[in-house]
């Protein structure tokens, strides 16, 4: 019965595995390290004025059986429009930027990989990893296609669970201070983009929602168990697991980091060195098997779900806006992304904390935009009136904007 149960899910797990990346990794462990837990607020404010964006996506999905693009085309071809060029200009650096973060920790983990025998003396061996990393997501991805995705996905998102888990359990054991929930709000500029860029990502960006709203229609077409009720069910499990996770990695960056006068680099190699050296400093050296297991299952479900999200939205978008089927169009857009990714990174490899500073505010600042084509395709007659959003979602969703509007012209204010 419980395999029954794990097997009807799918969608939200990749949504899951999408979120929990950069923003838990690395903006949460930066988050508990320079704030200890202060900064929980920001955490649970944000989920809670995401959620009903983000639980649109397969609500629509599964009211009609479309995802959110052609929702979005049905409310007016420039919404589609724009949705395709914001799309294109962020994903290459998003793909970038959680790449990035991967292949350093493979670099930390399995060691170098050099092409001196080539003679290509110029390529590092994080560089080599990212090369390697997009090959075999590739494969994954091009010949297992969505249903290998779908089972992998849940290996991934249990083995990173309980990763994470038992290294907050020995990190807390270990921790030998009183534990302070005193929370603050950020009042310079430093200290004010960094809270932005924690938000933008936290859990994840509002263009997931498309994402997660083509898959749920993936899934249907593999399992006709998959039903409605399942689809928000699916969804439910995943958003609150990212919860749970983002706090464990605050607590993490809190337990180990915090007042070690510690901070991290922004190339991709050494960040992956210091972040696990400092785990296994404060645990023992038995702790790096853990965290390194931790955080590489992170970061490489949010690095195959995105290379696997980005070409369908594109496509797709790209299908409707044409009114052309584009027998392999997935494969054209997969290959571009990374070869784009492979070339973004190959320029920027030592300016990691750029891509994810440039990519999280990009996220953050076209938050407003999604959150409200989102809420109003769901109020308006392309959703059937039973899956229209209730009172209480209705009030949430304007809570929503008004804090996604409220706080990106708070930033832009502070530029």
């Amino acid at each position: 019965m419980m395999f029954s149960n794990i097997k009807k899910l799918g969608p939200g797990l990749l949504f899951a595995g999408a979120a929990i990346g950069v923003s838990h990794l690395v903006q949460s462990t930066r988050a508990g390290a320079d704030f200890g837990l202060g900064l929980l607020w920001a955490l649970f404010l944000v989920h809670l004025f995401k959620y009903p964006f983000f639980q649109f996506g397969p609500r629509y999905a599964a009211a009609t059986g479309e995802s959110l693009l052609e929702g979005y085309y049905k409310l007016g071809k420039p919404l589609l429009t724009a949705y395709f060029i914001l799309s294109f200009a962020t994903m290459f650096t998003i793909q970038a930027a959680v790449t990035i973060v991967t292949a350093g920790l493979a670099h930390s983990l399995f060691g170098d990989i050099s092409f001196l025998n080539l003679g290509i003396e110029s390529i590092s061996s994080v560089e080599i990893w990212t090369i390697i990393l997009i090959a075999i997501c590739l494969l994954i991805l091009l010949l297992g296609k969505y249903n290998t995705l779908d089972k992998l996905i849940k290996v991934i998102i249990v083995t990173l669970t309980i990763s994470t888990l038992v290294a907050v359990y020995f990190a807390f054991v270990e921790f030998d201070q009183n534990i302070v929930f005193d929370q603050v709000l950020p009042n310079n500029s430093i200290e004010i983009a960094f809270l932005i860029a924690f938000m933008g990502w936290m859990p994840a960006p509002l263009d997931i929602s498309v994402w997660h709203s083509i898959w749920a229609l993936e899934k249907k077409k593999d399992e006709n168990t998959f039903t409605s009720k399942n689809a928000l069910l699916d969804f439910n499990i995943g958003f609150f697991g990212a919860i749970i996770l983002g706090v464990a990695f605050v607590c993490l960056g809190y337990f180990v980091m915090y007042h070690s006068g510690d901070s991290f680099s922004d190339k991709a190699g050494e960040f992956s060195n210091q972040l696990i050296k400092l785990y296994t400093n404060s645990l023992g050296e038995w702790a790096k098997i853990i965290i390194g297991i931790a955080a590489f299952t992170t970061m490489f479900s949010t690095t195959i779900t995105t290379l696997d999200a980005s070409p369908r939205a594109m496509n797709r978008s790209l299908e409707i806006l044409s009114k052309k089927s584009f027998r392999n169009g997935y494969l054209y857009w997969i290959l571009i992304l990374s070869l784009g990714t492979i070339i973004i990174f190959l320029g920027l490899a030592s300016e990691m904390g750029l891509l994810i500073k440039v990519a999280t505010i990009l996220s953050f600042v076209t938050a407003p935009f999604y959150a409200i084509i989102n809420y109003r395709l769901l109020c308006s007659e392309q959703t059937p009136k039973e899956w229209r959003p209730s009172l209480g979602l209705h009030i949430l969703s304007w809570l929503g904007i008004l804090f996604l509007v409220g706080f990106s012209i708070w930033y832009l204010s502070t530029l």
